[in-house]
Parts: C-alpha cells; sequence; structure tokens
C-alpha cells in the first residue's frame, strides 16, 4: 500500500462563543484537515491545528509547510511505515508538529482502514470501558464561571475545567473558589493557567490560597520552558500540578522527569507530532510513574477522535480534554458525545465518518498533491 495523492483544506471552524484564555481570544478555529488516498482506494484523514503561541506554528505558514514539504515527501510511502514517515518529516524540517501531526493521523487512520481495526487495536488495544471529559468554562467573572459550573453540574458533567491566567492572579483565585463555592466540595475541578501567572513567586502566592479548594490539578501556572521553575513551584505548594506547553518533546519529558518538576502531564498530538510520539511519551511517563492526560487544540472530530485512540491505548492516560467538536457551532465529523463519555465506535481507522459537503463548506482554501483525490 501507498500514499498516491494528498489533498489540504485549510478550515475554520465557527464557535457558538469565543474562547477566551490567558494568550488569545477566538473568534473561530483555524484547522487543517488532509486526506490521503492510497493505490487501494483508502482515504485517510489527519488534522493540524497550529499555534503560535505554544509551536511557534502559524496557519498559513503550516499550510505551505504541508504543500510544498511534507506531503510531497510521503507521497509513494507506506503509511504503516510511520517511523520512517516522521524520521523523513524531521529530516526536511525541524519543529512543526502540528504539520507532521496531520500527517501521522492520516497514516493511522490509513493503517486502521487497511487492517479493519480500530487505531487503538494497533496501539495496545482498549485499555479501560470509558473515556470521560470535562466541561470546559474560558475566562469570564467569577460570577458568570460559577453560574455555568453550576449549569454543567446540573447537565451531567462530571468534571470541570477553568480557564484562568489573564492577567490578574488574585481575580483568578477568586474565580476558583467562586466555582468551588458553586458546585460544592465533591465536584472535581482542573485549573489550567495557561502560562498566565507567569513568574514562581506569583504563582506559589497564588496556589497557596487554593491548596484547600479540593482542586485535582493546576496546569501550567508559568511561562512554557521553565521546568527549573515549575519543579519550584511543585517543591512549595500542596496542590498537583500539571506540564503542558513546557511539555512538547521526548526531551521535555525526560527533563520534567529528572527535575521532578510535575504530577501530570498533558500530552496533546499537536505539540509532539501525532499519536506515534503521544503513545511513546505516555510509555515513558508510565516508567517514571507519572499519570497522563490527551489534551486538545481545540480540534474537530479528526484530530480528537486520534487523541481518544491515543488515550484509550494507555492505562496511565487517566483523563482527556478533547472538547473542541462540542465547541463548533459547525463540525465535520460525527464523534460521538454522551457526556460524560466520548464514544469511540470501533469502526476501523479512526471511527468517524467526515461529511464532504461540510468539508467543502467551511473551506477557505485547498490544494491538491500527487494528483486529483477520487
Amino acid at each position: 500500500m501507498k500514499i498516491t495523492q494528498a489533498r489540504l483544506h485549510a478550515v475554520r471552524f465557527p464557535l457558538h462563543e469565543p474562547f477566551i484564555i490567558s494568550y488569545a481570544t477566538y473568534p473561530d478555529m483555524p484547522s487543517l484537515i488532509l486526506e490521503l488516498e492510497t493505490d487501494n482506494g483508502l482515504v485517510g484523514y489527519g488534522e493540524a491545528v497550529p499555534d503560535e503561541h505554544v509551536t511557534g506554528e502559524y496557519f498559513t505558514a503550516s499550510y505551505e509547510v504541508l504543500k510544498e514539504l511534507f506531503l510531497p515527501a510521503v507521497i509513494g510511502m507506506n503509511p504503516f511505515d510511520i517511523e520512517a514517515i516522521h524520521h523523513k518529516m524531521n529530516g526536511i524540517l525541524a519543529g512543526n508538529p502540528a504539520a507532521k501531526a496531520a500527517v501521522d493521523i492520516a497514516c493511522y487512520d490509513l493503517m486502521g482502514k487497511a487492517s479493519g481495526q480500530p487505531v487503538y487495536n494497533l496501539l495496545g488495544g482498549q485499555s479501560k470501558e470509558h473515556l470521560s471529559y470535562p466541561r470546559v468554562l474560558s475566562i469570564e467573572s467569577p460570577e458568570i464561571m460559577a453560574k455555568k459550573a453550576k449549569q454543567a453540574v446540573e447537565a451531567g458533567y462530571g468534571s470541570l475545567k477553568l480557564k484562568v491566567g489573564a492577567g490578574n492572579a488574585q481575580l483568578d483565585v477568586e474565580r476558583i473558589l467562586a466555582v468551588r463555592e458553586k458546585v460544592g466540595p465533591d465536584m472535581p475541578i482542573r485549573v489550567d493557567v495557561n502560562q498566565g501567572w507567569k513568574s514562581v513567586g506569583t504563582a506559589v502566592a497564588a496556589i497557596r490560597q487554593l491548596e484547600t479548594a479540593g482542586l485535582s490539578w493546576i496546569e501550567q501556572p508559568i511561562r512554557m520552558g521553565d521546568i527549573r521553575g515549575l519543579a519550584e513551584v511543585r517543591q512549595k505548594t500542596a496542590v498537583p500540578i500539571m506540564a503542558d506547553e513546557t511539555v512538547q518533546s521526548m526531551e521535555d519529558l525526560l527533563e520534567i522527569i529528572r527535575l521532578d518538576a510535575a504530577d501530570v502531564i498533558n500530552i496533546k498530538l499537536m505539540k509532539c507530532g501525532g499519536i506515534f510520539h503521544a503513545v511513546q511519551m505516555a510509555k515513558t511517563a508510565e516508567a517514571a510513574g507519572m499519570l497522563c492526560q490527551i489534551g486538545s487544540m481545540v480540534e474537530s472530530s479528526v484530530a480528537s477522535s486520534a487523541g481518544y485512540h491515543a488515550a484509550m491505548s494507555r492505562i496511565n492516560i487517566e483523563s482527556t480534554e478533547l472538547t473542541g467538536p462540542l465547541l463548533f457551532s459547525e463540525e465535520i465529523g460525527d464523534l460521538k458525545y454522551e457526556h460524560p463519555h466520548v464514544l469511540l465506535s470501533g469502526k476501523p481507522g479512526l471511527g468517524i465518518e467526515v461529511d464532504p459537503e461540510k468539508l467543502k463548506k467551511l473551506t477557505v482554501t485547498s490544494c491538491t498533491v500527487g494528483g486529483e483525490l477520487a
């Protein structure tokens, strides 16, 4: 089986409401949807959601990287040769993990379809019965976040994720405590600062005020790359710490393990380059006694399902936060959510159907490499 052609779609997914995190407000979500076709007529889907604030990739630049470099390079290769495919892409251009993830995900979709197996069966099988996800609340006033948190509990969600870090750490503390008061002591609450508290001192002062709030963890409280600082925050506080933007590669993970800098790591396919590296990182974390989460860059059903397959295959991936499809007012896939669980279909590959008409409607521009798709 050989990859014969590719079609790349630059898409903008409309959101139900703006998505607000510490470093950006998104009125819609730009994404690159990839179709890879093989000589036996199979089509595999992949996705890249670049984030210039985290991986240094920009939407239009990633489109060109895929179009001019990565896609021509993989034409003629067997999608099962995934290590060779990654090695080839790495030899062409360093970094660019989201663009590489698009190719990786499409190859795994093709592998599953060719073998008649869901992707998780290619990675280790079904390690858990259910995959759950939280209700994610973007940054708003303490009162509004508390109100929405209560509504989420009443709607049946089993956990909450609060986005904070927009510049005022004390106001963030008020947001978190307001939500805890509104939902009671038993609702699991995760807090994602997205680097917003920046310095060790600010983070430590804020977290100490939250040590009796019963939080599941606090995610990436300080700037990315400061692994030593993250270790200091962890040593000086009593709330579990999750590393996100700081852990993008296996090298980052090894340094986090060496410095004992986090309790949990957030693996994202867009940060590490796809399913292949995500599973490797989860195995390494397991050897170090660390738990993992598969997180999201707010992706469609394509990359979200890929992340869920990776999570299903590894016992130490205990949480997932791939809720992009729930935030979109229009989507292209049929990944099924019945909160608090997501339901993988068990069909071959990613197990989703992509609606070509919806994809066409949301596409801003597209290109074909290696010929036209059937």
